[in-house]
């Protein structure tokens, strides 16, 4: 769908819901979708809601909090307890749908108890193209992936939002810690955190932004964009990225030479 078309149905498809819950992670998707929910509904009909657990890396939820604020749209956070059911910390292939199930079923009950008829989440057409068991959570408790729906892109919505002057038009993806763990080694909150050290103290380098540390129990597998690979080999910069992971508790730090992949663990569920 070309861009301008795709925008103006989305526009259309918001006003005939009045009001709506956007499930606000604060990345790329659902950013666009508040703020293009706010324009055409106004605030007053629209509410954000960020779901909280070990899962989420700290640095995405101070961020959600302060995108919302500044888009003047009223912001909750919700306790999300995925962590608590054995059929998402057994980290089977579907562990993505138990938890958005769960995740969904709360604001699905939040939204029917404020009288909000759509919950709305920020799939977008590229989705597709992944293992994400998580859609068939939302489809089935009737969430609405509205990009989907109107057939936009991730590289329109990108467009859109810096167009929009949306400062999360160029932000990296970030699926949640538990992404980082290998299918069918259990998802732990000690995991998790080492994850989401490893990756802030990265970040704090001279590096891009994308990078992911891989938990393969003992080993860190981290990657980062190719161009970066030079810089942490660097004698100085890489004992500091050794020491650090393991003062964190891992034994063995690994670099990925193949750098950064989105859903690299997913291979082993939809292998080339």
């Amino acid at each position: 769908m070309r861009l301008e078309a795709g925008y103006q149905a989305l526009v259309a498809l918001l006003k005939k819901m009045e009001r709506v819950l956007v499930a606000f992670s604060g990345g790329v998707d659902s950013t666009f979708l508040l703020d293009t929910a706010k324009k055409a509904l106004s605030a007053k009909n629209v509410l954000a809601v960020t779901a909280v657990s070990e899962t989420l890396p700290l640095r995405e939820k101070e961020a959600a909090i302060q995108i919302a604020r500044e888009m003047g749209v009223a912001h909750l956070l919700v306790e999300s307890h995925e962590m608590a059911d054995p059929r998402f910390t057994g980290n089977p292939r579907d562990k993505c749908y138990w938890c958005k199930k769960t995740r969904f079923e709360a604001l699905m009950a939040l939204a029917a108890s404020r009288g909000i008829p759509f919950v709305l989440d920020g799939g977008n057409a590229d989705d597709r193209k992944d293992f994400r068991p998580g859609s068939l959570a939302a489809r089935e408790l009737g969430v609405r992936s509205v990009l989907k729906e109107v057939g936009m892109t991730k590289a329109q919505i990108r467009t859109l939002s810096q167009r929009a002057g949306l400062s999360t038009w160029d932000k990296p993806a970030c699926a949640c810690l538990a992404s980082r763990i290998p299918y069918h080694q259990p998802i732990t909150p000690e995991k998790l955190r080492q994850i989401d050290r490893g990756e802030a103290f990265l970040l704090g380098l001279n590096v891009s932004p994308q990078v992911r540390v891989r938990h393969h129990g003992e080993m860190a597998r981290i990657e980062v964009l190719p161009e970066d690979i030079p810089k942490l080999l660097e004698h100085a910069l890489r004992s500091q990225v050794v020491d650090y992971f393991k003062s964190i508790g891992f034994l063995y730090v690994s670099l990925d030479l193949e750098g950064y992949c989105t859903g690299s663990l997913n291979r082993s569920v939809n292998p080339q």
